[in-house]
């Protein structure tokens, strides 16, 4: 690669580099980073092998040239084939854990993660919870930020997809929480026998189906069965709801996303006394419901 193709050594200016070309391209952000700029810092840092704690000290280091190297491919392929820069590094992060991703998941991205730091208060005691069902877990990304906020909690990550389940099972072994987080293969609640929670929690499917043929070539990249939920978006919700009495315990929680099918959820159900949650670093289309 020619030297002048390269990016500039030092790591703040490497990051401005990969910025300018991200922005130029016209690519869709919302995996991870909503700007090219946070994006490009996630690609310096990947490609030169630095931990994100390191900085912002880390931006006044020299990236060695096998780096510079590493970050112009890098670049070039998100411009190229608009893959999120998730799928490039193979990580991301979700409530401040570092998660395993590929194209067996969807990138992680939920605001439920600002529910989960707080420990659902003030909607629930975090001290009774004992137990907690993560639907259509994908990574495992929820389940465990759970199993990390409550740590005398059981937490089932159910999700219909083996493929999935998979990534999820490495990263419940990468945190070490294999002894209270259960991949489980099922079909919302099919494949979880008798089962109660104390907390049922999903980022479910929500897109109707032709809303999917026309999201940005980077939604195109993600599994469709993490995506497309039926002609209005709904389908994946209405089992989580038609079971949910069942499955909770007395003074339990629902909390699902809906992303911007919200309004398609009020009309279905205009008696649910539905409570839509508002979060402090963006994002919506949440609801929580009481079992009672």
């Amino acid at each position: 690669m020619p030297a002048r193709a390269l990016p500039p050594p030092y790591a703040a200016d490497a990051i401005r580099w990969a910025a300018r070309r991200l922005d130029r391209a016209g690519l869709a952000y919302g995996h991870g980073t909503d700007n090219p700029l946070d994006e490009a810092a996630a690609l310096v840092f990947h490609a030169a092998r630095w931990p994100h704690a390191a900085a912002p000290a880390a931006y006044r280091w020299v990236l060695p040239r096998a780096a510079r190297l590493a970050l112009a491919r890098l670049v070039a392929r998100r411009i190229a084939t608009r893959e999120p820069s998730a799928y490039l590094t193979g990580v991301t992060w979700f409530a401040g854990l570092e998660m395993h991703v590929d194209k067996r998941v969807l990138v992680p991205r939920s605001p439920i993660a600002e529910l989960i730091e707080t420990r659902f208060r003030p909607f629930i005691d975090p001290a009774r919870v004992r137990r907690i069902l993560d639907i259509g877990t994908g990574s495992g990304c929820i389940a465990i930020a759970c199993a990390r906020a409550f740590p005398a909690a059981e937490v089932d990550a159910a999700d219909l997809s083996p493929e999935a389940l998979a990534v999820a099972a490495a990263n419940i072994r990468r945190h070490r929480l294999g002894r209270r987080v259960k991949p489980r293969l099922s079909n919302v609640y099919a494949g979880l026998g008798a089962r109660r929670y104390d907390i049922i929690v999903s980022n479910p499917p929500y897109v109707p189906d032709a809303d999917v043929r026309r999201l940005p070539a980077e939604y195109r990249h993600e599994p469709a069965l993490g995506l497309a939920a039926g002609r209005d978006g709904l389908d994946a919700v209405r089992v989580i709801l038609e079971g949910a009495c069942e499955r909770l315990e007395p003074r339990g929680i629902l909390v699902v996303e809906v992303g911007d099918s919200q309004a398609a959820v009020e009309r279905a159900w205009p008696e649910l006394p539905l409570l839509w949650l508002e979060f402090e670093r963006g994002g919506g289309g949440v609801f929580l419901l009481r079992r009672e």
